[in-house]
């Protein structure tokens, strides 16, 4: 049997970015609104809905935008009428890329965020982020993966982070 082997060069998703450093928004002490930025990924509402249901009685403004895609301008202003934003669900390239991007562009208008992505892609994303000079962006991670599972096996998994989003904002 013969095989053929072929080099290519394989451009870097990450790429070199020059940016000067980003500062991370502190947290909030108390917080009344939250921005929770959804985008539509199988999974991604049931996620929320338990991390929502955890910060308890906070008005809750609930963004759509669709996945692999930046959040539009729009919806990324209507995002930073609160106090923090949660977005959802980095588990595969193209979408934990633009939840690390549309992180960024609210962090840049004052808006302190906490980015879900599943274990599989956290790492990407710290490195994304990193690339773009913000190297400690707020990412908890979900198991992966959560495409194909039911809404019980969704929630399980979501329930797991609950103790790591408690603690990332001091609520005891």
């Amino acid at each position: 049997m013969r095989v053929k082997l072929t080099e290519k060069e394989v451009l870097n998703p990450l790429g070199e970015v020059e940016n000067k450093k980003i500062e991370l928004n502190p947290l909030p002490y108390d917080f009344d609104q939250v921005s929770l930025i959804d985008n539509t990924k199988p999974g991604t509402e049931i996620i929320l809905k338990v991390l929502a249901e955890t910060l308890g009685n906070r008005e809750f403004l609930y963004i759509k935008k669709p996945a692999g895609t930046p959040t539009s301008e729009q919806k990324i202003i209507k995002a930073s009428s609160s106090e923090l934003a949660i977005l959802a669900l980095g588990d595969c390239g193209s979408c934990a890329s633009w939840l690390v991007l549309d992180a960024i562009r609210l962090e840049k208008m004052g808006i302190p965020t906490i980015s879900i992505f599943s274990d599989h892609f956290a790492s990407f994303a710290r490195q994304l982020a990193e690339s773009h000079g913000i190297s400690d962006l707020r990412i908890l991670e979900v198991e992966h993966p959560i495409a194909g599972l039911n809404n019980d096996e969704i929630e399980e998994k979501a329930l797991k982070i609950v103790p790591n989003l408690l603690y990332i904002l001091q609520i005891p």
